[in-house]
């Protein structure tokens, strides 16, 4: 396994640009959040280097997406949340109940993109994709 940020630096470099320390905290605070909404990375960021604002957290999100970095997600209102393209390809699961996100690995959607391509030529990209519904202990807590 290469050490931390050395995909990083690849990528970059291969852009011709630089991997400044501010590039380097957001990839962190990615790993160390898991799915986190710009706000929330603004927040780990800035717990380090308070002065690192939200606009630059939103440009280097951007920046790491075109690289292949990070995905993004909806996982419902709000703003996007941003994981490690790193992680496993997975769908999201989001708790209407408790909020909480849990991952599903995509080959549980192969029958819907097979359907949906078939029926409508359509290809999804199910890495986007969030499910919304009640989580076990949600569910048991309605019953």
């Amino acid at each position: 396994m290469s050490p931390p940020g050395t995909d990083l630096r690849e990528r970059l470099h291969q852009r011709g640009l630089r991997v400044t320390p501010q590039r380097q905290l957001v990839l962190e605070a990615i790993d160390r959040l898991g799915h986190a909404t710009p706000d929330a990375v603004c927040a780990e960021v800035q717990s380090v280097a308070s002065g690192v604002n939200l606009s630059t957290i939103y440009r280097t999100l951007e920046l790491f997406e075109k690289l292949g970095l990070v995905r993004h997600a909806h996982l419902g209102s709000g703003s996007a949340t941003y994981h490690s393209a790193a992680s496993a390809a997975h769908l999201h699961l989001v708790c209407d109940g408790c909020g909480a996100v849990d991952e599903a690995d995509i080959a549980v959607a192969q029958d819907l993109v097979g359907r949906l391509r078939s029926a409508h030529g359509f290809t999804p990209d199910v890495e986007h994709m969030a499910i919304s519904g009640l989580c076990a202990a949600c569910s048991k807590s309605v019953s």
